[in-house]
Parts: structure tokens; C-alpha cells; sequence
């Protein structure tokens, strides 16, 4: 009996779509993440690439837990000094939704290459309609 192993030519790929209404979203970053990683499927390998896409809409509507939506900061730093700028998470969901789920997702990869080629298959709209309807996307699976 024979191991086999996946390589990047033989993966196969699939679409799904999110929609981000009303969920908190570090509880939605963790299955995010799991699929982009493809832990989700019997071929895994954690030096190959086996993740899906993952097209996530509304993510204007997530929900944060307790108090997190006036507490929680994000930073950004400019390399200058003085040049920190926090926001609170209210003004980043009015500006930039979709960095709120980038974000939230990123941190939950490993910090290596294949990271990197994960959050990439990740494709977040604030409004509900998305320009991936030609890849035919699946809803996301609840057994993630």
C-alpha cells in the first residue's frame, strides 16, 4: 500500500461563496482559513497548496462579540516616527470592510509561502454581488 502524495498540478479546485450576515468573524476567519489551506479534504499536505477559493459577500454586515466594535484597534505603521495610526474597528468596517476580514484571516495562516498563495484565493466584496459568477461557486460547506 502506497502513500500519495498531492502535487500542484494534480489539485483540484473549488469555489464557494460566504455570506459574512451577521457572523462574528474570527469564528468565520477560522473556517475561512481552513479551507483556503485545504484542510478540509483527504489530499491535504501542508508543503503543497490544496486550498479552494473562498469568495465572501457582505462583509460590510459581520458582527463583532462584546464590546470589540469600539475596543479593538488596528494599526498601521508608516516606518516614520509618530507614524502609528490606530483605528477602532467601528471606523475601519465604515471605511474599509473588507480589510476587517483580510485581516482577520491572514493572522490565522502560517507566516510562510504558502500563506501567501492562500490569502490570495480569498476574494472579499463589501456588497452582495461578486464578479466571480463564471467560476460557478458553491455555497461554502458546513462541515468546515
Amino acid at each position: 500500500m502506497s502513500t500519495t502524495l498531492p502535487t500542484p498540478q494534480t489539485v483540484q479546485r473549488s469555489w464557494f461563496v460566504v455570506d459574512a450576515t451577521d457572523q462574528t468573524v474570527g469564528r468565520l476567519a477560522t473556517r475561512i482559513a481552513t479551507v483556503l489551506r485545504g484542510k478540509h479534504k483527504p489530499t491535504f499536505a501542508n508543503h503543497v497548496d490544496t486550498g479552494d477559493f473562498v469568495i465572501v459577500v457582505n462583509a460590510d454586515k459581520v458582527s463583532f462579540t462584546g464590546r470589540k466594535l469600539d475596543q479593538k484597534m488596528y494599526y498601521n505603521y508608516s516606518g516614520y516616527i509618530g507614524g502609528l495610526r490606530s483605528r477602532t474597528a467601528r471606523e475601519v468596517l465604515a471605511r474599509d470592510p473588507e480589510h476587517i476580514l483580510r485581516h482577520a484571516v491572514k493572522g490565522m495562516l502560517p507566516k510562510n509561502r504558502l500563506a501567501r498563495q492562500a490569502i490570495s484565493k480569498l476574494k472579499v466584496y463589501a456588497g452582495p454581488e461578486h464578479p466571480h459568477a463564471a467560476q460557478q461557486p458553491e455555497p461554502f460547506p458546513a462541515y468546515v
